[in-house]
């Protein structure tokens, strides 16, 4: 037997600023009429007045409030009859059981959690959720508490993450935690919305709101980083200053103001590749003899 997927429905109600007036002034009639009628000498009719008045006091208790951006859940013994999003005093059957379930944009910011990620290093993450609930009959009946539902599986969705992604790109082009900033919030919020489809909730946005290495691994992993900057910028000073000697030599040989043969280019090349590619200032040597 499969299980049916119950989903919301708009149910009517009677404007409660109409039904109190009336209700009030039959309750107070209908005790009255009981009072006169055990008066005049009829106890039958007077009890039945005053069954009367109790009804009506009792149907008071139909009455509710709903609040902007709120919704009341009715259920009649157990079943689902309807939702009702109408703001202001309301008045439904007082059998009906009125559950009220908050339609407001909300925030959920879970726990810093320790993790691996693609590369298997120790991290700290943690997310910023902006949500609010869409159908108010699957947050009531499809999930227990769809709050801690959604708690466990945003955070669920948070170490999934993780673990499909490295906290730094090591290939150029790939995706990282730390640098795919906005790749990365767009899968966060596609999986989570996906493990709450079903409690009635949509995901509006989704973020990381915390990133780090472990503290076992921290230090090492900033000493990896420096290493890194270092290398990089290794690298485009050699490439840079390759283009320069590059550069120097075809000025020299189109002026043909000085002739080098291929020692004396290599020897030039090495010479500007020091001075260019040193952490400090070279100390130049005058040579007053002959060049050669």
């Amino acid at each position: 037997m499969t299980q049916t997927i119950r989903t919301e429905k708009a149910v009517s109600t009677l404007p409660g600023l109409l039904m109190l007036p009336v209700l009030l002034v039959a309750a107070a009639a209908f005790f009255r009429f009981g009072v006169a009628a055990i008066q005049g000498g009829g106890p039958l009719g007077g009890v039945l007045f005053f069954l009367g008045g109790v009804i009506c006091c009792f149907c008071l208790g139909g009455l509710f409030v709903v609040n902007p951006n709120e919704a009341r859940v009715l259920q009649l013994f157990g079943d689902y009859v309807g939702t009702v999003k109408e703001d202001g005093l309301r008045w439904a059957n007082p059998f009906y059981t009125k559950r009220s379930i908050m339609l407001r944009v909300r925030n959920f910011e879970s726990a810093k959690l320790k993790v691996n990620d693609h590369d298997g290093n120790p991290i700290e993450i943690g997310a910023v959720v902006v949500w609010k609930v869409v159908d108010t009959a699957e947050a009531c009946f499809e999930v227990d508490n769809y709050e801690h539902y959604m708690n466990v599986q945003t955070e669920a969705a948070i170490r999934n993450l993780a673990s499909h992604y490295p906290y730094d790109a090591h290939i150029e082009g790939e995706f990282s935690l730390r640098g795919s900033t906005d790749e990365v919030a767009a899968r966060l919020k596609t999986e989570i919305q996906a493990r709450l489809e079903k409690a009635g909730v949509r995901v509006i946005e989704a973020r990381i709101s915390h990133l780090a290495y472990a503290p076992e691994i921290a230090s090492a992993m900033l000493r990896r980083q420096q290493a890194g900057a270092i290398i990089a910028a290794r690298q485009r000073i050699v490439e840079g200053a390759v283009g320069m000697v590059e550069q120097a030599l075809d000025l020299l040989q189109k002026s043909d103001r000085v002739k080098l043969d291929e020692e004396r280019k290599a020897a030039m090349v090495s010479n500007l590749l020091v001075v260019l590619c040193a952490d400090r200032e070279a100390q130049p040597v005058v040579n007053t003899g002959s060049i050669y």
